[in-house]
């Protein structure tokens, strides 16, 4: 899994993609914990776009994000969850914890630290069934 981190003015936005699992606990809280020390961040984004999964340990270290965040009067925002990812959030009630946003999607594009936006397939198609006669 990749974490890209950035800071703009008052929110930093944590970018993963791939698995997020217990594999990457340390580079997690790697990415997180300078942010939970620095002043001019209030509020810490997690995009979780580009995660092709999450698991129950995952969910956990949301979770103690989200008290240590607290503890250091900050808020945890998660952006732009879709498909299996979305659904085991809605069945975990993390919006009911969590702060949800579905904002423009964005990629990180580690050539130059920046955010490319994202491609995104649809899944379903708007075109009728042909018929034949």
């Amino acid at each position: 899994m990749a974490i890209n981190v950035r800071i703009y003015d008052r929110s930093a936005r944590v970018a993963m993609s791939g698995r997020f699992d217990f594999q990457v606990h340390r580079d997690f809280k790697d990415a997180y914990a300078p942010l939970l020390d620095n002043a001019a961040v209030h509020e810490i984004e997690i995009e979780m776009s580009q995660l092709d999964y999450v698991d129950s340990s995952a969910l956990g270290m949301l979770m103690l994000l989200n008290e240590r965040a607290n503890a250091a009067n900050k808020t945890v925002s998660l952006l732009n969850t879709a498909g299996a990812v979305s659904k085991l959030l809605e069945v975990a009630n993390f919006n009911q914890i969590f702060n949800i946003k579905h904002t423009s999607v964005f990629i990180p594009d580690s050539r130059n630290n920046a955010y490319i936006p994202a491609k995104r397939s649809s899944a379903f198609s708007c075109q009728q069934p042909r018929t034949t006669t």
